[in-house]
């Protein structure tokens, strides 16, 4: 698999705090890797100087985009967090200029724009100006002005910011069908589900530092305990006790029941005494979020 971007150990101040310190990694062609961490853990600083926006104090970043070395903005589409676009313009101009920004041929950015129109529930909007749009529909015109040259490299922040649950679902759909297709994808959110749902690869960060960075599959092998949802009426005293039970959470009648590592479900229900009230059980092993929260608060190392 060929890489297109290589971070290795750069590092970013601002006076005399240190916002990125040492951080490395690497994004293949046709990846989607997931850069996550808590607000301030550095995310939006290491995204500004992987596109040149501003510089590393220390540390290189190598491109490898269109078989040459080095950075060509033609080849790279930038969703910001921020949304901004043209207010008094109307959308195709907006799209058609964006794209002459990079190069792109007219003709097929118009002909790209009509079938994002279509396929984004815009058909008939091309020339309505961005301030008569709502929000949702103005972020799906943004969207579209980050991909609509065919980016070979793609940072995506925040993407799915503001959407309704059926427009993610389409936006998931399209972002799954770029990274088929061979376009590299950094993506930065809040929102694992959504992070879990599309990437393959995950680079955790907090206070500037990586502390977490590998295939998602292994995280969740390494990390991925089981947590029981238990509905019925108990003390929490007694669930805590329980074998093989790290931590309880408890609203009302239902509580979540973190177990141990490499605990099977099997092992953990051979040791219920018949004193637990049970109403309804399910076991599931922890979501990304629950991996998210407990490495980042130091619930598992």
């Amino acid at each position: 698999m060929s890489v297109v971007l290589k971070v290795r150990d750069i590092s970013k101040s601002f006076g005399k705090t240190t916002v990125v310190d040492r951080i490395s990694f690497e994004l293949n062609k046709g990846e989607i890797l997931g850069l996550v961490g808590p607000n301030g853990a550095g995310k939006s600083t290491i995204i500004r100087c992987i596109l040149g926006i501003i510089h590393p104090d220390s540390g290189y970043i190598d491109y490898f985009l269109d078989g040459n070395n080095g950075i060509n903005p033609s080849k790279i589409g930038y969703l910001p967090e921020e949304r901004g676009l043209y207010k008094d313009a109307k959308i195709i101009d907006i799209l058609l200029y964006l794209a002459s920004l990079k190069n792109y041929p007219l003709d097929k950015a118009r002909q790209k724009a009509e079938d994002y129109f279509a396929k984004l529930d815009l058909k008939g909007k091309d020339k309505a100006k961005i301030q008569e749009l709502s929000k949702g529909m103005a972020q799906k015109v943004q969207f579209i002005a980050s991909i609509i040259h065919e980016p070979e490299f793609l940072v995506l922040d925040e993407p799915l910011s503001g959407f309704d649950p059926l427009t993610q679902s389409i936006f998931i759909e399209e972002i799954k069908n770029l990274a088929a297709k061979g376009t590299s994808i950094l993506l930065s959110s809040h929102q694992m589900n959504m992070v879990e749902s599309l990437c393959t690869r995950i680079f955790m960060i907090n206070k500037g530092k990586g502390i977490l960075y590998d295939d998602l599959d292994r995280i969740k092998d390494r990390y991925g305990s089981y947590k029981c949802e238990l509905t019925g009426n108990n003390e929490v005293q007694n669930l805590i006790n329980l074998p093989y039970v790290t931590r309880v959470e408890q609203d009302g009648l239902k509580s979540t029941l973190h177990l141990e590592p490499n605990i099977s479900p099997n092992e953990f229900i051979e040791k219920l005494p018949p004193s637990i009230e049970i109403k309804e059980l399910n076991i599931t092993r922890i979501s990304l979020h629950d991996i998210f929260v407990n490495t980042i608060t130091g619930g598992r190392s």
